[in-house]
């Protein structure tokens, strides 16, 4: 965060925390948040043998997932949490780039469009190399 922007609202910091990172699908695969500030997130997934699909390789659902949850905690770290109560993806686009085998990997996700309804979130996961393993773009609807 720099130092003019403003942290972000800890009821949304609470909301990425306690629905994305703490529910099932996230807490199955061991995604973890690194950092949050407004209109920026960094999420971590550790390798695990189950999210492989043939050898090591990181299957690309996971992949996908984690892009998705990126997104909706990018979109939600903005948001104003006397507005937002809820958000839904609209929209998934991912391009995997190259292979993750056996490595854990981190989705960063910035905010390139904010409305007052729908965000666009771009996200890059890299793998601990810092090689671009794929990129992604989410469209969250928030209420």
């Amino acid at each position: 965060m720099n130092a003019l922007s403003k942290p972000t609202d800890p009821m949304m910091a609470q909301f990425v925390q306690s629905i994305l990172i703490d529910g099932p699908v996230a807490k199955r695969l061991g995604i973890q948040l690194r950092s949050i500030e407004p209109e920026r997130v960094v999420l971590y997934l550790p390798y695990d043998a189950s999210n492989i699909t043939v050898g090591s390789m990181v299957h690309g659902g996971v992949i996908a997932t984690l892009i998705d949850i990126a997104g909706a905690a990018g979109s939600a770290s903005g948001a104003d949490s006397s507005k937002t109560t809820r958000g839904a993806t609209t929209s998934l686009v991912v391009n995997y780039l190259n292979a993750a085998n056996g490595v854990d990997l981190e989705a960063e996700a910035t905010v390139i469009k904010r409305g007052r309804d729908m965000t666009v979130t771009e996200i890059a996961v890299r793998d601990p190399d810092k090689a671009l393993i794929a990129t992604g773009t989410v469209t969250s609807k928030l209420w």
